[in-house]
């Protein structure tokens, strides 16, 4: 009740806070919206024929021509440790996003400091994946011991990035090239790279997938009997009956979709909870086996 606007008073910053928590064992969960990309509907399957791709869309009560993806960043506490699992967009580079961008102040709004954040984890440097961290005013906030781990693989990959394979609307190129610059030089010093897999905390363990970005990486939390996978970029929401249909956004879309299905695969067989960075909020479910493809199955909201 305390978000119900009152005459006379401010205006709430959401009636419904963009914020999810969980338990995974012994460790802190939290999924924060830091809102919603608009996109053209094509970016979910260029490699599709239209009117299939035109027709899961319409089965979803989803429009053809635009879609609002979801961009879900996740916060862990563990031993002792507070870590941000990518950064959201930050601020909007000029395409037209004017939706995202709000992780900085939801954060604040979810009591998380910046400066109590002692480790970033990216599953990969497209731009809303880092863009908080370049935002004036944040990195003065960030602790100066801040450390930041991506795979080596997707930090040499920008350096003189590829983006043959890849079907983005106009700018994007361009946009994702002077963010992943602009990081690199601002965040060098912090950057602690890995080959294949590292553990940042106790339970919480990254592994590079490749296929999205050649450094593309996905982090998995276990504590207890409990299991949480954070699949980053290789899941979107098309992708459990779809997953050989190629996203705008993947540089090598074959390899991704290899990935895609092999940790589709783990999860159905595991049962473990999955959170991805572009299906709606809260964006936590389980994956299930739908004949010779998947089925995506939200959790119920735990009030």
């Amino acid at each position: 009740m305390d978000n119900i606007a009152r005459p006379g008073s401010p205006k709430p910053d959401e009636l419904v806070p963009s914020r999810y928590s969980l338990q995974i064992g012994d460790i802190d969960v939290m999924v924060v919206s830091d809102g919603v990309l608009t996109l053209p509907g094509a970016m979910l399957g260029h490699n599709a024929d239209p009117a299939l791709r035109s027709a899961w869309l319409d089965y979803n009560f989803l429009p053809t021509e635009t879609l609002d993806w979801g961009l879900n960043v996740v916060v862990v506490r563990s031993g002792g440790r507070t870590i941000l699992l990518d950064a959201g967009l930050g601020s909007d580079p000029n395409l037209n996003l004017p939706r995202a961008g709000q992780l900085a102040h939801r954060l604040q709004a979810a009591g998380i400091d910046l400066a109590s954040v002692t480790d970033v984890v990216l599953t990969h440097m497209h731009m809303d994946h880092i863009g908080m961290l370049l935002v004036d005013g944040v990195k003065e906030q960030l602790r100066p011991d801040l450390r930041i781990h991506v795979a080596a693989a997707e930090v040499k990959f920008w350096t003189a990035p590829d983006f043959s394979h890849v079907s983005m609307p106009p700018g994007f190129p361009d946009a994702l090239r002077r963010a992943a610059k602009q990081f690199a030089e601002e965040y060098g010093s912090h950057l602690q790279t890995f080959e294949e897999e590292y553990t940042v905390a106790p339970g919480v363990v990254v592994t590079r997938t490749g296929g999205h970005t050649p450094g593309h990486s996905v982090i998995r939390l276990a504590s207890g009997s409990d299991r949480l996978m954070f699949a980053g970029d290789a899941v979107f929401a098309v992708g459990f009956e779809h997953p050989d249909w190629f996203n705008g956004f993947e540089h090598d879309p074959e390899e991704a979709a290899r990935v895609r299905i092999r940790l589709l695969q783990e999860l159905a067989a595991s049962g473990e909870l999955l959170v991805a960075t572009h299906l709606p909020f809260p964006s936590i479910g389980h994956v299930a086996i739908e004949g010779d493809a998947f089925r995506w199955v939200p959790i119920f909201w735990d009030y």
